[in-house]
This record gives structure tokens, sequence and C-alpha cells, in this order.
């Protein structure tokens, strides 16, 4: 696989800003950046100016995008290509030649919830390979710490990359991305897994609860240690914490998302809809999201 990050563009501000992004992180993985303008059909001319100067907007899109980025980052290998076809299998094949594919998702301005479109929607669902979501308006200093004063800075150090581990499925694929993710940012990485206690049922009498909620709480924290265990060797450079939250898992991320560069969630292959957790997270945390698929 010829290892690239690429972005979709499509003029839309949410794009751009993904597109930005991406770029940022081919700088930090040493890799070249593709930028795909995925179009339904050839566009032809119409004669109705209200038709056809936004289709001329929309495919000058890629080429503004490409030449923004080159003066941003000179050094970067920068890619263009236009695709014809609809936008979503487009998408989804461009991801076999990825690292990583790069979407927009725009915000409801002024609400604690977002809208994915359906287009990053239908790619995340279905992609092979990692799909980042990343919101209109992201900018470089939102990653990192801020300054001694207070403010947002893009020379302060990378605040944590969040992994949501499911500590039944806890997928390699899913954690060598997070530990990437961390390693090229030099940041630390906390792994989060949240946890409630087993529900007692008013229908079963006979169910008891075989452990003490403290015992429960240490046995899981030690689930999740020993997850991290062989990747700490993997990963000798890279600060590692381990939390334990009481709550739901969408909640959990949701709080822990506050102080992170980039949040990582996982998504099963073969399963045509986001489960309760991905659904939540891709729709309200505000920092870049990563969807990794995995059996």
């Amino acid at each position: 696989m010829n290892r690239v990050i690429t972005a979709g563009v499509d003029g839309s501000r949410e794009s751009l800003d993904a597109a930005d992004w991406a770029a940022r992180e081919a700088v930090r993985r040493g890799l070249p950046l593709r930028l795909l303008h995925a179009t339904d059909g050839h566009r032809t001319r119409t004669g109705l100016p209200e038709l056809d100067v936004t289709a001329a907007r929309l495919n000058g899109a890629l080429s503004r995008a490409a030449i923004s980025l080159s003066y941003a980052h000179p050094g970067l290998e920068i890619r263009a290509r236009h695709i014809t076809g609809p936008p979503v299998p487009a998408l989804v094949e461009a991801t076999t030649e990825a690292e990583v594919l790069v979407l927009g998702s725009r915000g409801f301005t002024g609400f604690a919830a977002f809208m994915v479109g359906s287009v990053a929607l239908g790619v995340t669902l279905r992609a092979e390979r990692p799909v980042v979501l990343v919101r209109a308006g992201e900018l470089p200093e939102d990653a990192r710490e801020p300054d001694v004063d207070g403010a947002p800075s893009r020379r302060t150090a990378y605040r944590p990359v969040v992994l949501g581990l499911d500590l039944t499925r806890p997928s390699d694929e899913l954690i060598a991305y997070a530990f990437d993710a961390a390693a090229s940012r030099g940041a630390p990485l906390r792994v989060v897994h949240g946890w409630t206690l087993p529900p007692l049922s008013a229908y079963v009498p006979a169910v008891t609860v075989t452990a003490d909620p403290p015992d429960l709480e240490m046995d899981t924290l030690q689930q999740l240690r020993e997850a991290m265990r062989p990747w700490r060797h993997k990963y000798p450079d890279t600060p590692v914490s381990e939390h334990l939250v009481y709550g739901t898992a969408g909640h959990v991320l949701l709080k822990a998302s506050l102080v992170a560069s980039l949040v990582v969630i996982g998504r099963r292959r073969r399963v045509s809809r986001l489960g309760r957790v991905a659904h939540s997270v891709i729709h309200h945390v505000t920092c870049p999201v990563a969807v990794v698929p995995h059996d």
C-alpha cells in the first residue's frame, strides 16, 4: 500500500479545515498528502449562471486548496485529483490506498451537538481504513496546550491523544493507531474505559453480585493495564496512563475530549451502523475524531 494521507475536498469550510488538518498530519508522519474532489458525473455548462458559477466554484476548490496548503507547508508533497462518480463509494475506494482519510464535519453554531453529513457518515461506516472527522473552525493551536498565560499557542506541547477502549474487544488495529498518533505528536496517550456496575435483575431474585464494587473496579483497572502492557514495551517513549471512569462510555469520552488533541474510537467491520458510543462521540465531541475499523 502506498502510504499517504488523503483528504476529501468539496469547497466547504469544513472540508478546507479538514484538508489543513490532514496536511499537518502528513507533515507529522512524513507522508505525502492527497486531495480528492469527487463529483457525481461530468459537469457541463447549462447556460444558467446560478448553476454554472456554482459548478465552476466547486471545480476550482481542489486547485485553491492545493495552492493554499503548498504555501503553508512548502516541504509537503501534495497531489490533487478529481474523481468522477458518487462521492461515498469514490472516497471509500480511496481509503484502500491511504493511511487515513480525513473529512470535514459540520457543526450547529451555538449548540453542543454536531451534524455529520451524509457523505462523511456513509464513508465512515464503509471505509476499510481509519477515517478522521474534523469540525469546521479547527485551528492548529486547538491541538496544543495553552501557554503560561493561558493563551492559545502553536509552540506548546500537544494535548493528549485519548483512546476509548472496550475491554471486551481490545483491537490491536485500534490500539496501534492511537499509539502511532500519540508518538507522531510526542503526546501522552490517555486510555479511557467507562464502566458501570452490573445491573441487578428484579425478575431473577437469585442473581447476586459476586464481588464488592471496589473489587470490581480494581479488577477492571488491572485488565486495562494488562491490555496496555505489550504496547508500553513497543512504544517506550510514549507516556501512557489508564483511566477507569465510572459512567457510560459516550459521556466519559465526551469529558475526556475537552483536553484532547484527538479522540480515537473503534468501529466493528461488517456492521452496517454505528454503535451507541461511536454515534455519541462523532456527534458531540468537538476535537477531531478518528474512527478505526476493526474485526
